[in-house]
């Protein structure tokens, strides 16, 4: 289904003000054939109030032909089920007035900017977004659009389950794929996002690994979750766009919202993020007191302060180690005594 622009002019105020005049005009017969018939009974006057009559009666449906598009909307028009085309210019239109909008996801309710409006009592209770008569309306909002899911529970590629969130930046850009090539775009664009989300996250793992490729070349690289968020970010957009291409929509953004592991593995990996850390502080210390050791021997043999032999010095090095990477201050020990 290839996308048509209407072709109609913007012609509405022409087409209510024509009809609002016939509408005087058919009171004005109303009551000038009234008056007629009061008089005298003839022909002539009957005719004109059996035409007022009959445009009084069926001259509302022109009104039904008057369409507003204001900026970014669009208006997709079938008439007795044939694509017609669709509206995109913003302005006040006439159509056949026979012809009907189509939207079928003007009722769907998502979590996502032009959705949700806030209603005490139904959106609190049902915990989506309140009756919008601008979202029931038929017409489709070309505008940049928001879809935040809810948080999604993922094993990573190392099967530790990790609770994620994407906020997907999306807009229209082809109505009638839109409207005739799925069922209900907004739902499926949500779905969608779901199943790619999945797909990239099992790629990764949350932290930096050993032995994972990430990038599918063979070759084991540092991609991680929470370390590459970027790079899983345009990787997650360019699996929806590739999968959301036929529903006419266009994914102008992918961002993570929320990373996290699940509850049930959260206090484990917090312990061992903990101990990781502690070693690298320790090696950080150790590597350090080494080089200040192996500094203060030299020092000392090259002023020539004191001569000690090895077993002197490996009681030096032992004492040092233990000032430099003890836990506490050391507690000095004052030795009046000879060395010997």
């Amino acid at each position: 289904m290839q996308e048509k622009i209407y072709k109609g002019k913007k012609n509405g105020m022409r087409v209510m003000v024509v009809v609002l005049l016939l509408y005087l005009a058919a009171i004005g017969g109303f009551i000038v054939s009234g008056i007629s018939l009061d008089k005298k009974v003839t022909p002539g006057a009957v005719a004109l109030m059996v035409v007022c009559a009959a445009w009084a009666l069926t001259g509302w449906i022109f009104f039904c032909g008057l369409k507003v598009i204001r900026p970014q909307e669009a208006l997709v028009l079938t008439l007795f089920g044939n694509y017609k085309g669709s509206i995109k210019d913003e302005g006040f239109y006439w159509v056949n007035p026979f012809c009907e909008g189509i939207n079928p996801a003007s009722r769907t309710r998502l979590n996502q900017s032009g959705d949700v409006q806030t209603r005490a009592g139904f959106g609190a209770a049902q915990g989506q977004g309140a009756a919008n008569p601008e979202a029931l309306s038929k017409k489709i909002s070309l505008k940049l659009m928001t879809l935040s899911n809810s948080r999604q529970k993922i094993n990573d590629c190392l099967g530790n389950p990790i609770e994620i969130a994407i906020a997907v930046t999306w807009r229209i850009v082809d109505t009638a794929k839109a409207v005739f090539a799925v069922d209900n775009y907004k739902e499926y664009l949500s779905l969608q996002c779901d199943s790619a989300l999945r797909d990239i996250v099992r790629i990764y793992p949350y932290d930096v690994s050993q032995n994972v490729d990430t990038t599918g070349d063979g070759v084991a690289d540092e991609g991680s979750l929470r370390g590459s968020s970027e790079i899983v970010a345009g990787r997650i957009r360019d699996e929806i766009q590739k999968r959301v291409a036929d529903a006419g929509i266009k994914i102008e953004e992918a961002r993570i919202t929320y990373l996290a592991y699940a509850t049930e593995i959260a206090a484990v990996m917090l312990q061992r993020q903990q101990a990781s850390a502690i070693i690298d502080a320790r090696k950080m210390i150790v590597d350090g007191a080494v080089g200040m050791v192996e500094m203060a021997l030299e020092r000392l043999n090259e002023n020539k302060i004191v001569d000690l032999d090895d077993e002197r010095k490996a009681a030096m090095v032992s004492n040092l180690l233990v000032v430099l990477c003890g836990n506490h201050d050391a507690q000095p020990v004052v030795n009046s005594g000879s060395l010997y």
